[in-house]
């Protein structure tokens, strides 16, 4: 029997989605309004940035003397290399890879996500990590090709979340769901969702997906006996996302390649992500970056991922979904440091920074945002978010100098910063300095080691720089061979001036490379422009 001493309560699922409560603010008069759709931490999303008219993303440069000045903001390009300080001891220059003007808004990792009816026995608690498919007796679903759920990997959340209709189309449902709840507190409502039996949760990018739609389930990893939250009927309210939250991603090394994104339809829906892979954390597969990011495990002394059991009858139900248990509930993934710099201000080696895959915008809270000085009265841009619950507020954004993470090899330093200014509520209790978003990682494949439970490991996050040659190299699908050459011009040759609003015949998301990473959706002569730049050139950042 595992009895093991539950200190969390119902109160504490909070964590799962929801941040602190802000006011709203009446949109400014004269600015224009931009739809969007980005996601943020909590199920939060923004639908909508407010901006002056005179600019669609202004930035005010500081200037050490005379009036501020609106620049233009240019096209981005690749990294370049500075010189940002020196190693203390030897002397040694510390390099970081520098990223002028990141988006506002940066990728979804979306996935593939199935269900089965796997479980341990009643007084069973821990959550088991699993690194092959499932027999096919176990899914929950009809057809498991074609009855699974598009979802986030999202290290936010503290536990998996699935919405009602992807859980029905799933039959997770009636047999599999508890009589218990947790409330999810949005900005001036909630809602509640339903507590799960034991199942199993399996993953995979959207690479896994056939241009007919069909899930192939031969790389997919998971966990079983792993309690959820379920959505009800959302009838007035938004239904809750699907997220594979860090009970998963603690026991994973999760590879991001930005250079390869993957384009699929389900259910009538478009989703576009990078190609995610998912691995046993100690596969030689893996790919090795020379970069690394050092990340913790917080509150510290996770120990496994389990669910908070109650007694029912004859049998031990979840009361509470599975999160990772340690000396205090619901650990998530922190950066180690982080340095902030606005108009002479400085915000140093701040280390309540929390890494959100899940989570498309940076975010800034209230102590960071006092010590850059932000004047709440003049913000240089505004969003508008619906939570879970649908209520609309609107909170401001700001551009700082820089921002600054140290890593193991090459820091990386984004200089002009959109960051959106807003409290959110940390596992360790009161709020974080802030949230780092995935707009910071667009131009960078990665590789997310979990390293929770694994000897002394800790979590890292281990980095490389992606050319725009990189990019160029299309040929063959999906990775390229090295070099830029007639192999890659004929298929950008074939999609010359194709669309993708409305999707032309000849459409391949793969030549759509301009402007660098931050595509507009049609093959012309600002892609071509990028072919001829790395005519010939090897592949290698």
């Amino acid at each position: 029997m595992k009895r093991k001493d539950f200190s969390i309560h119902k109160a504490a699922l909070l964590l799962l989605v929801v941040t602190t409560a802000f006011s709203a603010q009446a949109a400014r008069p004269g600015w224009k309004k931009k739809q969007v759709n980005w996601r943020m931490t909590g199920g939060r999303q923004i639908k909508a940035v407010n901006y002056p008219h005179y600019k669609p993303v202004p930035k005010m440069k500081k200037q050490k003397s005379g009036p501020m000045k609106i620049t233009e903001e240019p096209l981005p390009t690749g990294p370049a290399l500075e010189v940002v300080g020196s190693d203390e001891e030897s002397g040694k220059p510390i390099f970081a890879m520098v990223i002028n003007y990141p988006p506002k808004a940066g990728f979804t990792p979306w996935i593939a996500v199935a269900a089965t009816d796997e479980r341990l026995s009643d007084i069973d608690w821990d959550a088991v990590p699993v690194y092959s498919p499932p027999g096919s007796s176990d899914y929950l679903a009809n057809d498991p090709q074609t009855d699974y759920a598009i979802g986030i990997f999202d290290t936010g959340a503290s536990a998996h979340v699935m919405g009602y209709h992807p859980a029905e189309g799933m039959n997770l449902s009636g047999p599999y769901i508890t009589s218990y709840t947790i409330e999810i507190i949005g900005a001036s409502n909630s809602v509640d969702a339903r507590v799960s039996y034991p199942i199993g949760i399996y993953i995979n990018g959207l690479q896994a997906i056939n241009q007919a739609g069909l899930l192939d389930d031969s790389n997919m990893v998971g966990q079983y006996n792993v309690s959820i939250a379920v959505g009800q009927n959302p009838v007035s309210v938004p239904d809750l996302p699907t997220a594979v939250g860090s009970p998963m991603a603690a026991y994973l090394a999760a590879e991001f390649n930005n250079d390869n994104q993957i384009y699929v339809t389900h259910d009538g829906n478009d989703f576009n992500a990078p190609e995610i892979r998912f691995y046993n954390p100690t596969d030689p597969a893996i790919p090795l970056y020379p970069n690394v990011i050092p990340l913790e495990l917080r509150p510290l002394g996770a120990l496994s991922v389990q669910y908070a059991p109650t007694i029912d009858g004859l049998e031990w139900l979840p009361y509470t979904p599975s999160v990772i248990i340690g000396a205090l509930s619901q650990s998530l993934f922190f950066v180690s440091s982080v340095d902030l710099y606005d108009a002479g201000n400085i915000a140093y080696d701040r280390d309540r920074f929390m890494l959100d895959t899940g989570a498309q915008v940076t975010v800034v809270g209230d102590r960071v945002a006092a010590r850059l000085g932000f004047d709440p009265a003049s913000p240089e841009f505004e969003v508008e978010i619906i939570d879970v619950t649908g209520a609309n507020t609107i909170v401001p954004g700001f551009y700082i100098d820089s921002l600054e993470i140290p890593a193991l090899g090459q820091w990386l330093k984004f200089t002009n910063v959109p960051v959106i200014w807003l409290d959110i509520a940390s596992p360790e209790g009161g709020t974080l300095d802030g949230i780092i978003g995935m707009n910071l990682f667009n131009r960078f494949n990665f590789v997310l080691r979990g390293g929770g439970f694994f000897g002394t490991d800790d979590p890292s996050l281990e980095f490389e720089a992606i050319s725009e040659c990189m990019l160029a190299d299309i040929a063959p699908a999906p990775n390229g061979d090295g070099v830029v050459d007639t192999n890659d011009l004929a298929l950008f040759a074939d999609a010359w001036l194709a669309t993708s609003n409305p999707p032309a015949p000849n459409w391949d998301p793969n030549c759509n490379i301009a402007p660098y990473l931050l595509p507009d959706e049609i093959i012309n002569f600002l892609d071509f422009s990028i072919f001829a730049d790395c005519w010939r050139q090897n592949t290698t950042p």
